[in-house]
Formats: C-alpha cells, sequence, structure tokens
C-alpha cells in the first residue's frame, strides 16, 4: 500500500530510493508507528527525507496521499466516502494537542467522545458535498465538521489554516513549508545555506580539550595527560554591498534577514550601502549617509582580494545608470557604474550578486542582463538554492 506513496515521492522529485523504502518497510512491520498517522508521518519523514529542503514537497505528497486516512474529503470539500477512523488514533491526538482547560470546554459541549461519534456516523451516512449546513461535514457552514466555517468545538478537515483558532485537530497542518529550496528565505534558512561558506581553522590559544590526543597521549604515557588545542574559527572574510532604497523597498525584509544570518556567522563581516549601482561613494549609516559618504576607492585599498565579495540588489534601474557618466538619479556620477563594477571585479578574487527577485522575471529588465554580464553571469536569487550556489562559488 505503501508503493504509490514511495512513486509520488519521486514524481515530486524528491530524492528517496528503493534501499530508503525497505527502511521503511521494515520499521512497520516491526511496528514502529502502529495505529498513530502522525507517528507514521514522522517515520516516514525520517527514513525517506535526507536533506530538510525536501521536507516541504515530503509534506504535501502526504498529504495527497494519505488524504483518505486522515480526513474527509479534498481542499474544495468534495466528499470522498467514508473513512475508517480508529478511535485510539483520535484519542491520541486528542491528549496531544489539546490542554485541560480546552478538555473541560469540550465535555462542558457535550464530550470528545460524543464529538467522534457524532464524526464517525456523519462519515458512514453523508453521500455528497454539503456546503453552508449545520450537519454535515462540508464548508462554510456551523457544523463542527468541515472547513471554512465556525463552531465552538469542532475537527477541523482540509482547510490550509485556522480562523478561529477553536479546532480539536488540525489534519493538514505543514511545519516546514519554508524549506523548499525555491522558495524565498528566513533568518534559520540563510543560516542553513551559509554554511557553505564556512572555512574552519584553528586559531588563538589552546582552550579546547583535544579528546583524541588526550587519548592518545595518555595511551602512550600511561596516565591521564590532557591535551588542549586552539578552537576551531571561520576564517572567511565577508565584504557585503546592500542596495537600499526605491524598488529595493519592496524586499526589506529578505535583506533584513540575510544581513541579520550574515552577522550571527562570520566574524569577520564588513557591510556598506548603496543606491541602485556602485559609484564613488557608499556608506554605513543610512540616517547619515548624505554626511558620512566612504570613497568607494578607500574601501578597494582598505579590504584585500582574499574578502568575498556579496552584492545584494534587485539591478532594475535605468540601464544609463550603469553605462553613462552623470546617469545615476540621484547625483552627478563623474564615472559610469560599470566602471566602479568592474574595478570590484578585478580587486577581488570571489564575488557574487544576489538578486531577490524570480529568476524568471530578470529576462523582462535590460539592467539585470547588463549587471549579469559585468558579474561573469555569478549573479544568483535570493533562495535557499540560490544562495546555496553562490555560497559554492565563492568557496571555490
Amino acid at each position: 500500500m505503501f508503493l504509490p506513496f514511495f512513486l509520488e515521492l519521486k514524481s515530486a522529485q524528491v530524492p528517496v530510493t528503493l534501499r530508503e523504502y525497505l527502511t521503511l518497510i521494515e520499521a512497520m512491520k516491526e511496528g514502529v508507528a502502529d495505529f498513530d498517522v502522525e507517528a507514521f508521518y514522522y517515520l516516514a519523514r525520517a527514513a525517506l527525507v535526507k536533506d530538510e529542503r525536501f521536507i516541504d514537497r515530503f509534506d504535501r505528497v502526504f498529504a495527497h496521499v494519505f488524504r483518505g486516512v486522515v480526513g474527509q474529503g479534498d481542499a474544495s470539500g468534495e466528499a470522498s466516502g467514508p473513512v475508517d477512523l480508529p478511535e485510539e488514533w483520535l484519542r491520541r491526538l486528542a491528549d496531544r494537542h489539546l490542554s485541560e482547560e480546552e478538555k473541560a470546554l469540550v465535555e462542558s459541549l457535550g464530550g470528545f467522545d460524543t464529538l467522534m461519534e457524532t464524526l464517525r456516523q456523519r462519515l458512514s451516512e453523508q453521500k455528497e458535498r454539503h456546503q453552508g449546513g449545520n450537519k454535515w461535514i462540508g464548508t462554510g457552514g456551523t457544523s463542527p465538521f468541515g472547513a471554512g466555517g465556525y463552531n465552538p468545538e469542532g475537527v477541523r478537515i482540509a482547510q490550509k489554516e485556522s480562523r478561529h483558532r477553536k479546532a480539536v485537530k488540525v489534519w493538514d497542518e505543514r511545519h516546514f513549508r519554508n524549506l523548499d529550496d525555491t522558495v524565498e528565505l528566513g533568518t534559520r534558512n540563510i543560516k542553513v545555506a551559509l554554511k557553505r561558506l564556512r572555512r574552519w581553522v584553528r586559531d588563538g590559544a589552546a582552550e579546547e580539550l583535544d579528546l583524541d590526543g588526550t587519548i592518545r597521549s595518555t595511551a602512550e604515557h600511561g596516565w591521564l595527560d590532557i591535551q588542549t588545542r586552539p578552537e576551531r574559527r571561520n576564517r572567511v572574510k565577508l565584504l557585503m554591498f546592500f542596495d537600499i532604497g526605491g524598488s529595493m523597498d519592496d524586499h526589506v525584509k529578505v535583506a533584513e534577514e540575510l544581513f541579520s544570518a550574515a552577522r550571527s556567522e562570520f566574524r569577520q563581516l564588513e557591510y556598506f550601502y548603496f543606491h541602485n549601482c556602485l559609484y564613488e561613494g557608499v556608506w554605513k549609516d543610512n540616517l547619515r549617509r548624505r554626511a558620512t559618504v566612504i570613497p568607494t576607492d578607500e574601501v578597494l585599498r582598505t579590504y584585500g582580494p582574499d574578502y568575498k565579495v556579496v552584492f545584494v540588489g534587485d539591478a532594475a534601474m535605468s540601464p544609463y545608470e550603469i553605462s553613462m557618466a552623470g546617469g545615476s538619479v540621484e547625483h552627478w556620477n563623474r564615472e559610469p557604474g560599470a566602471v566602479w563594477l568592474d574595478r570590484v571585479t578585478g580587486h577581488f578574487r570571489k564575488w557574487a550578486w544576489l538578486n531577490p527577485l524570480p529568476e524568471s522575471q530578470w529576462g523582462y529588465t535590460q539592467s539585470i542582463a547588463m549587471i549579469r554580464q559585468l558579474f561573469a553571469g555569478k549573479m544568483y536569487p535570493l533562495t535557499l538554492g540560490g544562495l546555496e550556489a553562490a555560497a559554492k562559488e565563492l568557496s571555490r
């Protein structure tokens, strides 16, 4: 019965193998997740998903394949026939998800037994879709069972999210829907992707216990000989340039998340702001950007070629801002932005451009094509997959 589940995971491009599928079957034969759909979900995820970026796809396939087991109907509320819901499953789920106050409220309204018995009866009797009613399983009504309606005590079935926060059981909850490598990032996801950009060395005072060295030295000398070693530190030096203002106002949140994650991951991080394209001056404080401009030449003299350079911006601007002197929308630039970008890529060995716009939209903007050419094609979307590709490029 699990073979269609395995094949649908393969169709959804979740990289599962036959060995992992057989591991799941073996676990089921040993009774690891008997009569507990939530335990089976976690068992299947642990056995079949090797990379957290695929958890969202796994969740979607799981909800589709086993919808008839854990709920009634599809997202549209279409009935699909009677479903046998073991009482033990329902009781375990109630014990796990309800607080004592909520249990007391359910009892005061008729009790969990009454609710589940009624659900069982409705599942066996209902033959068609219902909407807007107060009895059958359906949508938009006051029945205790279904989606899109209201009842002070109920079982939510096939609804994307809670509306009144009163359901006894959420059947279709997906906890990891933001981990797919095609979606925009959150701070935690960015930290995961930035791990590719680490280069560990042991530096500083010998303050960390060297367990292997201690065991080896103790065996050689015949007494406890504690060995220490320097702590591992990430020696990557990162220099970031953030486009600020204008069309980037639509991407402030993801830029802030990237900045926050980078600051926590890299001790040697420097950053500057620019607007649209890099010119002769950058700044570190947007509130004082007119008074405290830092010459770009000074930045190039201060930071050596060993720094990894990352530009963050949508690259959406007038082509003249890149190609012409005086093309800037804010001031009269004596040299085109392309000249300054050439100086950056000529000075530093490793660089990349992260673009928060979806990659499918890049072809509609001439300036994006110009920036990509200046960066030798090293422009990546600001998604988990794009950030990992950029980190891989910077680590070569």
